[in-house]
């Protein structure tokens, strides 16, 4: 046995029996291992961005983690946005590394790069396997990372003579996460009375924004009469009917701030402190008005479960406590001239219950989105580190942890054609996706950023970097390119249509919308 196939074997004996991969020369060991075990899923991405993209997607809703392979530093550089926003999003994944043979790396060679300090400025854990005897506990090691601190990214380089040479077989029992941190009963305590006083409020992330634990916070904000908050970035949270009411945090600085403006205190579970996005000239950067205390109870990597019902437990709350909840409140199908608004409608009204949207939408999300509030029960997969090109991959991803739930991408033009090889996944692996793609024609959010610093007028150079015009993009051509059929709607009608016909298939398909 080499150590290419006691890494594999690891992996399986771990739980791990999902790889998103796009491989080269210096992982052929690893991949004629893989290929050696078909109760491993394997997904080829055409691009390493979407194997990252695609993992992430996967431990949202999975909440366990896969694995990636990937191809030397260059490899790891074209995956890094999407891990930039699996860290933010607390996903844990592991990524296989392929490196040159170490008796290779004394030669420039064309390929050869720093991928330990590429993997260490995004990777929670790295590690490098020096000797085939060692590849498997390395393996296991990684694993044990990548699901310690409710998900970390953990990255493990394989030089090329580590996955031919002899190891000593697999490692064949789970390591189990390092355990999380828990706050002090007195901790509880304060936090429980200060959740009593008047304009207080409880911010929280991680699984306190989906059930079973959503349900929990719900009661423990009607127990107190706190506010619930959760942020503008989030990567997964329950929406539509029976969902506890929140309010999240708008993305302008603005009106985030007049979001708060009355706030007492903000307590935080399993969420980082409210940021804004960007620094701008005379604004602040936290949305906090003077005075209001931020305390944090529960980091995102600390025991969020066991937070939430120790302050469920402190505050009183019983099985007789009740929430506020979203109603049901289907809207009716609109018709006639294409609105977003009415697109949100349509949305509403016609996805089904269970469902898993992924929004990168940005500009026209902001119209989109808020009818989907009352819709039937379903999760909602948002940007969280800000790297564009999300939401193909992480849609992917998220089909095949769900197999047996609908998935709908929303998705901007200029977002979308950051990772467009997700298409083809889509079609070779016949994922249930329906995306939605917003043809504004451009980078509308950078329009709106250059207004928020203080530029008045735009002028040739500007619109040339945020317009993809001339030529324009033709999604229906390019999901058609790429094995998947594609429909564009100009009016109301051929939206609500084409959405029907992509809701009702089991494969998938693509809208594109041209916004007014």
């Amino acid at each position: 046995m080499n150590g290419a196939k006691s890494l594999v074997k690891t992996f399986l004996h771990s739980g791990v029996d999902t790889v998103f991969a796009n491989p080269g020369t210096s992982e052929m060991h690893f991949v004629a291992a893989l290929d050696e075990h078909p109760e491993m899923n394997c997904v080829l991405c055409l691009f390493e961005g979407g194997t990252t993209g695609a993992a992430d997607g996967y431990y949202r809703m999975k909440r366990d983690v896969a694995g990636t392979l990937l191809h030397l530093a260059p490899g790891f550089g074209n995956a890094f946005a999407n891990l930039h926003n699996a860290q933010k999003s607390g996903s844990g994944i592991v990524n296989v590394v392929g490196d040159h043979a170490t008796h290779h790396l004394r030669y420039e060679s064309p390929l050869k790069g720093d991928i330990v300090g590429v993997s260490q400025s995004v990777s929670h854990w790295t590690r490098v396997s020096h000797h085939a005897t060692s590849v498997a506990t390395d393996g296991a090691a990684a694993i044990q990372a990548a699901r310690s601190q409710n998900g970390q990214i953990a990255t493990l380089v394989l030089p090329a003579n580590t996955a031919w040479e002899p190891s000593q077989g697999p490692v064949t029992t789970s390591l189990p996460p390092h355990p999380l941190h828990r706050p002090s009963a007195e901790v509880i305590e304060v936090a429980a009375v200060r959740l009593k006083n008047r304009n207080a409020a409880l911010m929280i992330g991680g699984a306190a924004l989906f059930e079973p634990l959503r349900t929990l916070v719900g009661k423990i904000s009607a127990a107190t009469g706190c506010r619930l908050l959760c942020d503008t970035l989030i990567p997964r949270i329950a929406k539509g009917a029976g969902a506890a009411q929140l309010d999240q945090l708008v993305y302008p600085i603005t009106p985030k701030i007049a979001q708060v403006e009355q706030t007492s205190s903000i307590t935080m579970i399993g969420a980082d402190r409210p940021v804004a996005f960007f620094a701008y000239p005379g604004k602040p950067s936290t949305p906090e008005p003077a005075g209001c205390t931020v305390s944090t109870l529960c980091a995102p990597t600390d025991d969020i479960a066991w937070t939430v019902q120790s302050l469920a437990d402190a505050v009183g709350v019983s099985s007789k406590t009740q929430q506020n909840t979203y109603a049901l409140d289907l809207p009716p199908i609109p018709t006639g001239g294409l609105m977003l608004e009415k697109v949100g409608r349509a949305l509403a009204a016609l996805i089904p219950e269970n469902a898993i949207v992924c929004n990168e939408s940005v500009t026209s999300g902001f119209h989109v989105i808020p009818p989907m509030a009352t819709a039937r029960p379903h999760d909602l997969l948002g940007g969280t580190g800000g790297a564009i090109g999300l939401c193909l991959p992480c849609a992917t991803g998220a089909a095949i942890a769900c197999p047996d739930r609908k998935v709908i991408a929303l998705t901007g033009d200029g977002s979308a054609m950051y990772t467009l090889q997700s298409l083809w996944t889509m079609a070779r692996e016949n994922l249930d996706v329906t995306v939605v793609v917003f043809a504004n024609g451009g980078y509308q959010i950078l329009r709106d950023e250059l207004a928020n610093v203080g530029v008045e007028s735009i002028g040739k150079n500007a619109e040339a970097m945020f317009d993809v015009e001339k030529p324009s993009l033709d999604w229906v051509s390019l999901a058609k390119g790429h094995g998947v059929p594609g429909t564009r709607a100009e009016d109301t009608d051929e939206f609500v249509k084409a959405l029907s016909v992509g809701l009702s298939s089991g494969g998938p398909s693509l809208i594109e919308v041209v916004c007014p």
